[in-house]
């Protein structure tokens, strides 16, 4: 019982899955963070909006889960190239959706 609190695999490859769809729809030159947000963008954030909320109905999350999805989405954005601040921005938007 207690260690299923702590198993966070689905919302680590959640978190992945989050960044991936984000990698898809945006192009890592940093430029949504400098300009004003397009429909383009505020459709893609609507559409991963829509992705959290489906998985927080099927999975029950927990803090720890819910700063591994955080941590995940992060860091794949930050590997993949995006410039630091909007990675932030998006992984504070993301964690208030949570």
């Amino acid at each position: 019982m207690i260690l299923s609190w702590f198993d966070a695999t689905e919302a680590n490859k959640f978190g992945v899955r989050l960044a991936e769809l984000l990698i898809e729809r945006t192009p890592a030159d940093g430029a949504f963070g400098k300009r004003r947000v397009t429909k383009k963008h505020e459709a893609m954030l609507h559409h991963l909006e829509q992705q959290v909320s489906r998985f927080k109905t099927a999975h029950k999350l927990n803090v720890y889960k819910k700063a591994q999805i955080g941590n995940k989405f992060k860091w794949t954005l930050r590997d993949h190239g995006y410039d630091v601040d909007y990675v932030d921005q998006l992984t504070s938007w993301l964690m208030l959706k949570l």
